[in-house]
């Protein structure tokens, strides 16, 4: 039987997402997101333990995101799960495990929201990425995570 790395976590985002784009062009989003467990207890209801966790959202849907929601909004994502591992340039191990997005969305549990269909952008999506690189500043030189 194949194992599925199948994710979906609802909570807040702690920050903005954060937009940036790769050498050749590819937007991506960085994002951390805080999870919260709810627990009954005694027949009520209270916070649990609450969980910071990294997503990184790719092309389209980066943008989409970084122009769509910010920080404290609650959302929705489901992807799958991916460790990475490094050593610094002083020769200390690290890691990460984060979420690479399938899909996000915004949760309209305690919010609304209105729907636009973003333009597809076409064979331009590249020139277009390394120009909103170049007005925004900054390059994200990190491979992908997969």
């Amino acid at each position: 039987m194949a194992t599925d790395n199948h994710t979906t976590i609802i909570g807040n985002l702690v920050d903005d997402p954060e937009l940036r784009f790769t050498s050749s062009g590819i937007a991506v989003a960085n994002l951390r997101e805080a999870v919260t467990q709810r627990i009954q207890q005694d027949g009520e209801w209270r916070d649990g333990d609450t969980s910071f966790l990294k997503v990184n959202v790719w092309r389209g849907q980066a943008e989409h995101l970084a122009d769509s929601l910010g920080k404290g909004d609650r959302v929705m994502v489901t992807g799958r799960l991916r460790q990475r591992s490094w050593e610094t340039p002083e020769g200390d191990k690290r890691s990460v495990t984060e979420i690479e997005a399938d899909e996000v969305g915004a949760s309209l549990k305690w919010a609304t929201a209105k729907v636009e269909r973003a333009s597809d952008r076409g064979n331009g999506e590249r020139a277009q990425g390394r120009e909103r690189q170049a007005e925004r500043g900054g390059d994200f030189n990190d491979p992908a995570p997969f």
